[in-house]
């Protein structure tokens, strides 16, 4: 899934703080809890020293057998059992006034006493305090990890779409820009030297693409001009030749065959023109079209080679077929298919122009083999061995078509029927 570059920061920096944060809180409450055990065992070694020194003044203190009021019991023990060592650890102990058991750290050490008997002395000291302590430590720390992520991202994810806004303007002119539209190099101050540079050398380069576009205008242009020119001219000089009556059969049909393939020619160079035009974005207006009332016009203009052909043509309005589009590219689109759904139909053939809501359907009799819809769409592809096509209609469509990302158009075979189906999603 694709993310924005901000969020895509941002995520990162979630993962990595996490696991910093992480880390620095359990190294720091491991200190802490080693800081609290530390001054309870050294409270417990200064009560081991005097309570040992109390037992020299006083040898009833080792009859305290039981853990009493002081906390401390001292037991006889036997030689091969003595260690010259203290050791700590945490135990738990049931008391009675709570009815439960209770956490406490407990200091046990050996000693010899003033009769030269070796003696076990055990103190305990109540922990609960110390681990409420770390308890409240332990939801202060959580808490204050949460505080910590939260307000380092909320502070990132600022900074970032503050700092990212000229890459966002930039980007969004980008998005606007067409060619041969003069409302681009709009000026734009940048505080951040990076999107300044970026923003010069866009410029820069669209000023150098303006440049070559309207050169390749201006060449498609002039070679309309200079070509279709001098093949009108030449069309008519035939024309008038074949009406002296004075060229016998032979050169009659030659001439006739030469001015055939100059107007393959001139078809063909126009072809070519408004395809370079269409793919060189010449055609930009963009306006609400209401193509039920384009085809009904179409027709009309078609009638005569229609009639022609005995042609049964019906126009089926199911819904209105409007759409967003150059509307001399939709004349174009049209013409091409009404033309190619004329010319290639059979004599008393029959065309049926279907408009939906978000499809557009020609539909004609013709040629009983369907059509290899994989090239149909390719420049110069003629199925079958028709002299008079440029091979360049569909791939006109087609062109037209791939201005418009949302648009499809597709060809279908059925019950001895052509189908082109124009398609917006």
């Amino acid at each position: 899934m694709k993310v924005s570059l901000k969020y895509y920061t941002i995520k990162y920096l979630i993962t990595i703080l996490l696991l910093i944060i992480a880390v620095w809180a359990a190294l720091f409450y491991a200190y802490i809890l080693d800081e609290v055990y530390d001054n309870v065992d050294d409270g417990l070694k200064n009560r081991k020293i005097q309570i040992i020194k109390a037992v020299y003044l006083d040898e009833n203190l080792l009859r305290n057998n039981e853990f009493g009021f002081n906390e401390f019991k001292i037991n006889p023990i036997s030689a091969s059992e003595y260690k010259d060592k203290n050791s700590l650890y945490n135990k738990m102990y049931y008391m009675e006034y709570d009815d439960e058991e209770q956490p406490y750290r407990v200091l046990k050490t050996d000693f010899i006493d003033q009769f030269g008997k070796h003696q076990q002395l055990i103190i305990r000291t109540s922990t609960v305090e110390e681990d409420e302590l770390v308890y409240d430590l332990t939801t202060a720390l959580i808490v204050l990890y949460l505080l910590l992520v939260v307000s380092i991202v909320a502070v990132n994810g600022f900074l970032l779409h503050k700092a990212m806004q000229p890459f966002y303007l930039i980007l969004d002119k980008l998005k606007k820009y067409q060619f041969g539209a003069s409302s681009f190099n709009e000026p734009q101050n940048y505080s951040i030297k990076e999107f300044e540079e970026l923003n010069i050398e866009i410029n820069e380069m669209i000023e150098r693409n303006e440049l070559v576009f309207h050169q390749q205008k201006q060449f498609i242009e002039n070679a309309s001009h200079e070509l279709q020119t001098p093949l009108a001219i030449v069309i008519n000089k035939i024309d008038l030749s074949i009406q002296n009556g004075e060229l016998d059969k032979k050169n009659l049909n030659f001439l006739n065959d030469v001015k055939n393939d100059l107007r393959r020619m001139a078809g063909l160079n126009k072809s070519l023109l408004m395809l370079s035009k269409i793919e060189n974005n010449q055609f930009n207006k963009i306006s609400n079209v209401n193509f039920n009332v384009l085809i009904n016009d179409l027709v009309k203009s078609y009638e005569d080679f229609i009639e022609y052909k005995k042609i049964d043509l019906n126009v089926v309005e199911k819904e209105v077929f409007e759409a967003a589009f150059d509307p001399d590219l939709v004349n174009i689109l049209l013409s091409n298919l009404l033309k190619n759904a004329v010319k290639y139909n059979n004599q008393n053939g029959i065309i049926n122009i279907i408009t939906e809501k978000e499809r557009l359907i020609f539909q004609n009799t013709g040629s009983e083999i369907p059509l290899d819809k994989s090239q149909i769409f390719n420049r110069f592809y003629k199925q079958g061995s028709d002299q008079g096509s440029t091979g360049l209609g569909l791939s006109i469509i087609k062109t037209i078509i791939k201005q418009y990302p949302q648009w499809d158009v597709t060809y279908e075979f059925d019950d001895g029927m052509h189908y082109f189906i124009l398609s917006k999603n």
